[in-house]
């Protein structure tokens, strides 16, 4: 296990500012792709005839071409997404130790039930909307790969692309999930700045080999290439960008680093790495360095403007607030996005310009109402688990230790401190029950069986912690925390 010190805050308003920025920005992405079919992507031609390009494109979208022009780089921000992610998961750990274990399987429910909420609510209005308006529909084979997801996992996601092409990134998120615990044990053993220049290291020459020995290009460009993006949907083709966030994050905590540098050094640092960064993306040989630079240099511009807005509360507020829907807005805007696109605004540019901040605004409401349904599904789920593990158990439940109330000093798998909030009954057969509890700093849902009577014994004589009832496959463990 590997121990870190507490961190002052598990949700920075900043950050989060950065996050639904971030989130925001695919819509008017994918938007203009899909509006003019592709017209644009970054080409490994050079940056003159990029610069043609994006501009014959733009043209494409009336008086506003101008605004247009940044739009379409939007995909850059899926690396921002990475550099914050290892920074949030350092963050969130706190001053506990981790268990590899119990992390990757609380991560792993922390991404999947947000994905299986839009997944499986999607699918029915999908098919209402294509059968209504003869539009497309997945096939049932791929509607199956998704509700079901990752049962059969597929790292390049052609199973989920069908339904919404950015879901190719979800495999990419779990495997961090996997590989997050050996980085934390790595960074404990090396160091920041040997794992730092390791993971470099390592980066560069997977995306080296990516291009010039395996055929393949950034997800974000359409050329026909041997291996097409395959090999740039790898984590290996983000592994330096991710443990900068774990670097950045661990030296915000000893109170140090970039995050405290004034913005007159944060700006020119950011400008440069943006720029290099910039006009590498349209080179063969600049595939290997663009993606580890142009996160960097957004996040350092960025985090100047967001630190200014972050002061006024009401603002910071609402960051943060935003910030915690902006993962099931991901999951969503790409619906939004394309049936807007194909059964509204057609071939118009004016419905184009006029019904973008209807795209943003509505994903924003469907990602809040997904967020407010997860834990009804999770407790669905839970119940309908709990129900069929009854009916065919062999063995019949302990009887009842302690019966949970509001107020209850209690332990969560051995650990003093927690506190009930809340008691939901899941099962009139049995009473059992479902509580949620708090530390003071985060709360979550747990089963009973997870939870032990704190009799209030002094630290040292306290007895082993007993659990109230024999452990359930289905017991819903998931972690409402407010950190990432």
């Amino acid at each position: 296990m590997t121990s870190y010190p507490n961190s002052t805050s598990q949700r920075i308003a900043w950050i989060e500012g950065i996050r639904v920025l971030a989130a925001i920005a695919f819509v008017p992405y994918h938007a203009q792709l899909l509006f003019t079919n592709y017209a644009f992507t970054p080409q490994p031609t050079g940056i003159a005839s990029n610069f043609t390009s994006l501009i014959e494109a733009s043209s494409r979208l009336g008086a506003l071409s101008g605004l247009s022009i940044p739009l379409w780089f939007g995909y850059q921000f899926v690396d921002v997404f990475v550099l914050i992610s290892g920074f949030s998961l350092v963050l969130s750990l706190r001053s506990r130790s981790i268990d590899p274990l119990q992390f990757i399987r609380q991560r792993f429910f922390r991404i999947l039930w947000p994905f299986w909420t839009v997944a499986w609510l999607s699918y029915p209005v999908l098919w209402a909307i294509g059968t209504a308006t003869n539009s497309y529909i997945p096939d049932r084979w791929h509607i199956f790969a998704g509700a079901s997801f990752p049962l059969l996992f597929e790292y390049a996601s052609d199973l989920l692309l069908p339904t919404s092409g950015p879901w190719w990134s979800i495999p990419l998120i779990l495997s961090f999930a996997i590989v997050f615990p050996f980085l934390c044990y790595l960074q404990a053993r090396w160091g920041d700045r040997n794992l730092l220049i390791m993971s470099v290291i390592v980066t560069i020459v997977y995306r080296l080999l990516g291009v010039f020995a395996f055929g393949g290009h950034p997800t974000y460009v359409a050329i026909d290439t041997p291996s097409s993006w395959l090999p740039f949907v790898s984590f290996l083709a983000k592994l330096s960008t991710f443990v900068v966030g774990m670097v950045v994050a661990r030296a915000y905590q000893a109170g140090r680093g970039v995050i405290f540098w004034p913005v007159g050094r944060a700006l020119r640092y950011g400008i440069g790495f943006y720029v290099v960064g910039f006009i590498c993306q349209f080179y063969w040989a600049g595939w290997i360095v663009a993606d580890l630079l142009l996160p960097i240099g957004l996040l350092l511009c960025t985090m100047v403007v967001f630190r200014v807005l972050a002061q006024n509360r009401t603002l910071a507020a609402a960051m943060i607030w935003l910030g915690a829907h902006s993962y099931s807005y991901f999951l969503i805007h790409n619906f939004v996005v394309d049936r807007t696109t194909h059964l509204i605004i057609g071939v118009s540019v004016t419905r184009f310009w006029l019904l973008l901040p209807v795209m943003i605004l509505g994903t924003l409401v469907l990602a809040i109402l997904a967020d407010a349904i997860t834990p009804l599904i999770k407790r669905v789920v839970a119940a309908i688990g709990r129900d069929l593990d009854y009916v065919l158990s062999k063995t019949k439940p302990r009887s009842r230790i302690w019966q949970p109330q509001v107020g209850d000093p209690v332990r969560y798998r051995g650990e003093a401190g927690w506190a009930i909030l809340k008691v939901e009954q899941l099962l009139d057969d049995q009473s059992h029950y479902l509580c949620q509890i708090w530390d003071g700093h985060r709360t979550m849902w747990q089963s009973e069986d997870e939870l032990a009577l704190d009799r209030n014994f002094p630290e040292d004589d306290r007895p082993p912690a007993q659990s109230n009832l024999a452990p359930n496959p289905f017991d819903p463990k998931y972690p409402f925390e407010s950190g990432e």
